[in-house]
């Protein structure tokens, strides 16, 4: 059994050390087998632990870098499963995880996630397994409130409809088997046998469990989820208290002759104990208000947590397109302090919660302003990578964005498709900041995550050459190999499954690959890659047309339209230059040097084209990390433009005037660039052809702001006048909108 784990997890090394053909057809195909190996014979979780643990270890001897943070996602995948992991074994995988801190990021940062979660799941076994599947699965708890939704949006025009289909066929067979009853059933029984190790009698359990009512089956889960909440929220857990009271339960289901019952050497083997897969909820891309709305309606059907009427209001006027930035004002007709309201007037936290202490003799004035400070219009979760002291048992790690108030959902919002995808989810993605600088009704309440699987056109790719609507995707996985492995290699499985029929015979088990790859992503996959979101000013050759502003992620390209000016809007000093193919542009940006000291360039010359790229094109620029930044302190003063210019170079000789054409390439962060003659440019952001500009003559790029970056300055009423001139002096300087991505250690240096 020991023999051929270990050659399973050679060939997961092998794959993560080699770029050859033959191992590259079955990327992630691997590590899916070998979670499965043990799914299905629970027994072997301990001695694959064991391997992960004498493979990591070795890694860290030879400084096989590469290899670690693989392997400890791999590891921790089969803990958050596995029962009968004795103590020592978790003390040895805490101790190697403590000893990562001292490298650099990614690896401390991944090390110190493990680290935390292994503390608890030491003192207390069964954690991991019953929090996950609590959140996922919206199993309502008072001692672990915390929900989870995964937001799955395909756009059917970039996406077939037979792929479309087949997802959505393939996530609601699985779901189809994971009721609230089932899902109990799999927490109460795997937390007793994580507890009780041998002596749980397994079998008997779980045909005590299928047989009990849904009403006493609902019971015992809340005294199990009791038992160990109540003992990991303990400053110093103890493991024998945990085991004394898990056992009371056992005692409780089996008789009491179950307690002095130690392990059946001829019992049955033991039932495997799924990890039910998420909730997923499958929705077709229509718009960029889209995103908003779904995030609405997650924490509407049963938000138990509400802020003042004010926010209820905004989240109401949210779903109506028409009222979207209308300002709210509540005209108030009380004396002004909140124990006068009259009892129902407005909904408050029960009279004995921490809210009603704080709200105490609060002044409520006539016109409801909502003024935040900086740093709670813009949360770690939001705009840059979350801090690394992490409570254990909040999902997302977000903590409070309001006094008294806990971010108890967690939206992972899962786009698949190609490079265009991304820029309408840019796009979505910036409404819904700016919406937030006006109704600040999502933010306090929800952490939001973003993944990405690339699902390209069976026909784009070629064997050797990157394909052209994956550029991000190819960064991706330039930038975290595990990510290159398990997620780049989707696309081909996703195609395949869609051509094949549908299976009418529901009593089959199959194992659903792709969901699988999906939920491991979506859990393992916590550290982001931040990209630059950049805004695009564009004036129009009709003066009657007012400019516009967009925005774009990955690409702008220009092209030279056969149109041109009227010809009383042509300058006759310029006629000496019209000759000859492209357009006479005037280029004028700020050149990123490496000294950061700025040098404004201004340039004429004739081209046929541009190209402005924010995502690397090369692996040396993946290391200088200017579009993502670190995970524990982003830095975009280093984030670049690609600009390629094909230039026009005349030349002349013996037989004539000659055109040739040279590609120049530079780096700036903004730029403005102008038609000088009769011709006109057309500009395509991001790629797509429903993101086009014609009959264009100048536009400026530059990154995108904050959207609370130009809010007024607010006058908080718990600053002091020193808190406030940092608060305003932090304003006077923009900060520009970054995107997260996340990956599985985010950029591996």
């Amino acid at each position: 059994m020991e023999l051929d784990l270990q050659r399973s997890v050679q060939a997961v090394l092998r794959e993560l050390s080699t770029q050859a053909p033959a191992l590259q057809s079955n990327q992630g195909m691997w590590r899916w087998s070998l979670h499965k190996k043990v799914e299905r014979d629970p027994g072997k979780s301990p001695a694959l632990v064991r391997i992960l643990l004498r493979e990591l270890e070795k890694a860290e001897s030879e400084d096989l870098r590469h290899v670690i943070i693989p392997l400890l996602h791999t590891v921790m995948y089969v803990l958050t499963k596995a029962t009968g992991i004795t103590e020592e074994l978790y003390q040895r995988i805490y101790a190697f995880c403590t000893r990562l801190l001292t490298l650099p990021t990614p690896y401390c940062t991944v090390a110190l996630d493990c680290a935390i979660r292994l503390k608890t799941e030491t003192a207390v076994p069964g954690t991991l397994y019953q929090r996950m599947v609590i959140a996922e699965q919206n199993l309502m708890n008072e001692l672990y409130p915390y929900q989870e939704r995964v937001f799955l949006f395909v756009d059917p025009e970039l996406v077939s409809a037979s792929v479309c289909s087949a997802l959505l066929l393939e996530i609601e067979a699985a779901q189809e088997q994971q009721t609230p009853e089932a899902c109990m059933r799999h927490v109460v029984s795997h937390a007793l046998q994580a507890a009780l190790g041998e002596a749980c009698h397994a079998g008997a359990l779980h045909r005590k469990l299928q047989a009990s009512p849904p009403r006493t089956l609902e019971q015992y889960f809340h005294a199990v989820v009791a038992a160990v909440e109540q003992m990991a929220s303990e400053a110093s857990p103890s493991r024998e208290g945990h085991v004394e009271r898990l056992e009371e339960i056992y005692c409780s289901l089996l008789g009491p002759a179950a307690g002095r019952r130690g392990g059946d050497p001829v019992q049955e083997r033991p039932p495997s104990i799924p990890l039910p897969s998420p909730y997923i909820t499958f929705h077709l891309w229509t718009g960029e208000e889209q995103l908003w709305k779904e995030l609405v309606l997650f924490l509407r059907p049963r938000s138990q947590l509400r802020l003042s009427a004010d926010l209820e209001v905004l989240d109401l006027q949210g779903l109506r397109p028409d009222r979207e930035l209308a300002r709210v004002s509540v005209l108030s007709t009380d004396s002004g302090i909140e124990r006068d309201l009259p009892p129902g007037a407005d909904e408050l936290p029960a009279p004995s919660s921490p809210e009603m202490e704080r709200a105490g003799l609060q002044r409520k004035g006539g016109i409801k302003k909502r003024a935040w400070p900086l740093d709670f219009l813009m949360p770690g979760g939001w705009d840059g990578p979350p801090g690394l002291h992490r409570r254990t048992g909040r999902p997302g790690g977000d903590g409070e964005v309001l006094p008294g108030v806990s971010r108890l959902h967690t939206a992972r919002v899962l786009v698949l498709g190609d490079d265009r995808m991304l820029g309408r989810l840019a796009q979505a993605y910036h409404r819904l900041r700016k919406r937030e600088t006006q109704k600040f009704c999502l933010t306090p309440r929800l952490s939001l995550q973003l993944y990405y699987i690339p699902v390209l056109a069976p026909e784009k790719p070629a064997a050797s050459r990157q394909p052209e609507l994956g550029e991000l995707a190819t960064f991706l996985g330039r930038a975290d190999p595990w990510y290159q492995s398990n997620v780049n290699t989707l696309c081909p499985a996703i195609h395949k499954l869609a051509e094949m029929p549908p299976s009418l015979d529901s009593s089959q088990t199959v194992d659903p690959f792709i969901l699988d790859v999906i939920t491991y992503y979506i859990r393992m996959g916590t550290q982001p890659i931040y990209f630059q979101i950049y805004t695009v000013k564009i004036f129009f050759s009709d003066l009657s047309q007012d400019p516009t502003e967009d925005i774009f992620l990955i690409e702008l390209k220009v092209k030279i339209q056969d149109s041109k000016f009227p010809k009383d809007g042509f300058s006759p000093r310029r006629r000496g230059v019209a000759e000859g193919p492209g357009a006479e542009l005037s280029l004028c940006y700020q050149k990123a040097l490496l000294s950061h000291r700025p040098r404004e360039v201004t340039v004429s010359l004739r081209a046929t084209g541009l190209v402005l790229k924010a995502i690397p094109a090369s692996d040396t620029e993946v290391s200088g990390s200017r579009h993502c930044p670190l995970p524990a302190a982003p830095v975009t003063d280093h984030t670049c433009l690609n600009v390629s210019v094909t230039e026009v170079v005349k030349s002349s000789n013996l037989a004539g005037k000659s055109f040739s054409m040279v590609t120049n390439t530079f780096r700036t962060n903004n730029i403005q660039i102008q038609s000088q003659d009769q011709r006109l440019l057309t500009l395509s952001l991001d790629k797509d052809d429903q993101r086009t500009f014609r009959d264009v003559v100048r536009f400026e790029v530059a990154p995108c702001p904050e959207p609370c970056s130009g809010a007024q300055k607010s006058k908080a009423p718990w600053l002091n006048l020193h808190g406030q001139q940092e608060m305003e002096a932090t304003k006077a300087t923009p900060k520009p909108l970054l995107m997260p991505i996340n990956t599985f250690s985010g950029i591996v240096q």
